[in-house]
């Protein structure tokens, strides 16, 4: 029997559910996600699980945050005074110190320059979401870390992606850059350097060149340097924006990588504007930040401490670890067959080339997988970063796992390749 609702209505011919997700949440992509939630991960039980698939400085317990780090955020939990909102783009005094850290001789930066973010990937999602609208572009580096696509997607824009050189330590493709940024539609050109997951440095003369490509066809860069002090010597790290004079750059970073807390989310992005080119979108630009009111207040306000007071020789220790574990890999890894590793420069990881032709795998993927059920090795299939026929090996491990782990790969390409020739 029915009953009668509201006004007369018959409840039995109400309308039935229909709950949908957004045209935003179908469009929602993450590659790294996509491919390591379907591996079949299978360790050798005989075998200790070694992760080299992991950009977490901290999973390994030799690379930790300073003690002045961890004394200033104690600091700012004890005293009390700073548990509720801050302004969404970050207080005065964090803005400024950031402003303070990141000025070198013929780059000044104020306050008014900075934007605080929960972490270097709100920083990247913000301002692309500033600059782009649905069915616009932007350049991204390929092989590239996935959040830039992941970022885009969300908003129907459009990822371009432009070709990275092996052969030349992951230079970017120039000319073949050029002919893509001539697209009337594209809003933003993405530089990672030092990069995830190459570990390139860029020499002076190259940012220089991708500068003044830029310039003639008037896009904006985003430079994400959230490793900026990690580079093996003797590279060296120049930040873009010092050698842009009209081209607007803005620079992300956050506290995650270079001071080891990727955890906290704690990041920012620097807005450098010589030509005043921005002025009439910058304050729609800050406003964006008021979508997430802003990062972590604890750790906000121990920045200005926390970027004054860790010494140089904290950084020098990470560079230490991290590229005796570049050079350990390289050197055992070196001569083997399908196989080649591109010595890092800087950042956490070393990306290794394979050979399909000689290996009886389809892909990187199917050759992780394997790698990880023989040797209990865990390392990216490159496929999470937009590239095929490679694998990415974090170097945030002790020496010794990272010497084990390159010694398993080595036993376990010999066996491979001797069975896929006896094929």
């Amino acid at each position: 029997m029915s009953t009668i609702g509201v006004e007369g209505e018959d409840k039995d011919t109400k309308k039935s559910w229909n709950i949908e997700a957004s045209e935003a949440a179908m469009k929602m992509f993450n590659p790294i996600r996509a491919i390591v939630d379907y591996m079949d991960i299978y360790p050798n039980p005989d075998k200790t699980f070694i992760r080299l698939s992991i950009g977490d400085p901290s999973v390994c317990g030799i690379l930790n945050p300073a003690e002045k780090i961890i004394n200033s955020v104690m600091e700012t939990v004890e005293g009390g005074r700073n548990n509720g909102y801050k302004p969404a783009i970050g207080s005065a005094e964090a803005r400024s110190a950031v402003a303070e850290f990141h000025s070198i001789n013929n780059l000044k930066y104020t306050a008014t320059d900075v934007v605080l973010t929960s972490g270097c990937s709100h920083a990247i999602d913000l301002i692309i979401h500033s600059l782009a609208n649905p069915g616009d572009s932007i350049l991204i580096p390929v092989p590239g870390f996935g959040i830039y696509k992941t970022c885009a997607a969300v908003y129907g824009v459009t990822c371009v992606e432009y070709r990275l050189l092996p052969e030349r330590s992951w230079e970017i493709d120039l000319p073949y850059l050029e002919s893509l940024i001539r697209q009337p539609k594209c809003k933003l050109l993405i530089v990672n350097n030092p990069s995830n997951p190459c570990g390139s440095v860029y020499s002076k003369r190259h940012l220089e060149e991708i500068v003044d490509i830029a310039s003639r066809y008037r896009v904006p860069i985003l430079s994400d340097e959230v490793y900026s002090k990690i580079v093996f010597p003797p590279n060296q790290f120049h930040p873009l924006a010092s050698l842009s004079e009209d081209v607007p750059v803005f620079s992300a970073g956050a506290l995650s990588k270079n001071w080891l807390c990727p955890g906290w989310r704690m990041g920012w992005f620097l807005i450098c504007d010589r030509g005043n080119l921005l002025g009439h979108i910058r304050p729609r630009i800050l406003a964006m930040s008021q979508r997430i009111l802003g990062p972590n207040s604890l750790v906000e306000s121990s920045l200005p401490r926390i970027l004054s007071g860790v010494p140089e020789s904290f950084f020098q220790h990470s560079i230490s670890v991290l590229q005796r574990n570049a050079e350990t890999c390289c050197k055992l890894l070196k001569g083997l067959p399908a196989l080649s590793a591109i010595e890092p420069q800087g950042a956490m990881y070393c990306l290794v080339l394979l050979d399909f032709d000689i290996l009886p795998y389809n892909d990187a993927r199917e050759f992780t997988e394997d790698l990880i059920r023989k040797e209990s090795v865990f390392c990216l299939p490159a496929s999470c970063f937009l590239y095929p026929n490679a694998f990415r090996i974090a170097l945030c491990v002790t020496n010794d796992e990272m010497a084990e782990a390159c010694k398993r790969i080595e036993r376990f390409m010999k066996k491979v390749v001797k069975k896929s020739k006896s094929a």
